[in-house]
């Protein structure tokens, strides 16, 4: 019987933060309303108060949703002096930077310096367990933490610049931008 209840509880939340998604794409975010969302997720009041407090709840929630989902590409990428690699690494982050408007509209805004912060961390939690696996010197590990860091600064800024441009540049030309930056800047420190 729980396992019933945990399915319709994870189809609610998906419905929800669909709903979410799409009402984004016709109103800004301050404007959106409770109404908004249950109307287009067909669900009761009651069942989204169930899942979130208010809106503000609810778009901290597709944040974290947004952080897994690059964390994800990003664990799925394992450069090897691989051009191709990194570029399809690339272009999948330009392809799902362009398809979430949330993402857009959150690198323009001043929130975005919240969601920039909160996705430094988890990257360099995770270069801590990578850099730990390899069994690096201190002084090494160190400096290519730093280094991730600054390529990942410089992606979010490309992605920033790319996304106030409204995607205007093909998505393919910006992957190749980081697909150079990474290239000539980054995968040295990793060999």
């Amino acid at each position: 019987m729980s396992e019933i209840l945990d399915e319709r509880y994870t189809v609610a939340e998906e419905a929800i933060q669909e709903a979410f998604m799409i009402v984004l794409g016709e109103k800004q975010l301050e404007k959106i309303t409770v109404s908004d969302i249950i109307r287009k997720a067909g669900i009761v009041r009651s069942t989204f108060y169930n899942h979130y407090e208010n809106i503000p709840e609810l778009a901290a929630a597709v944040e974290e949703k947004m952080l897994e989902d690059i964390f994800r590409l990003m664990e799925s990428f394992h450069p090897k002096n691989d051009e191709d690699l990194c570029y399809s690494y690339f272009l999948s982050l330009c392809d799902y930077t362009e398809k979430n408007p949330f993402l857009a509209e959150l690198l323009q805004s001043p929130r975005g310096d919240d969601f920039f912060g909160r996705a430094m961390q988890m990257f360099h939690r995770y270069v801590r367990e990578v850099m730990a696996q390899k069994k690096q010197d201190t002084a090494n590990q160190e400096e290519v933490s730093y280094m991730i860091a600054c390529t990942i600064g410089s992606a979010l800024g490309v992605l920033h610049k790319w996304t106030a441009e409204d995607c205007r540049l093909p998505k393919e030309n910006v992957a190749g931008i980081l697909t150079k930056a990474f290239m000539s800047g980054m995968l040295p420190f990793l060999g």
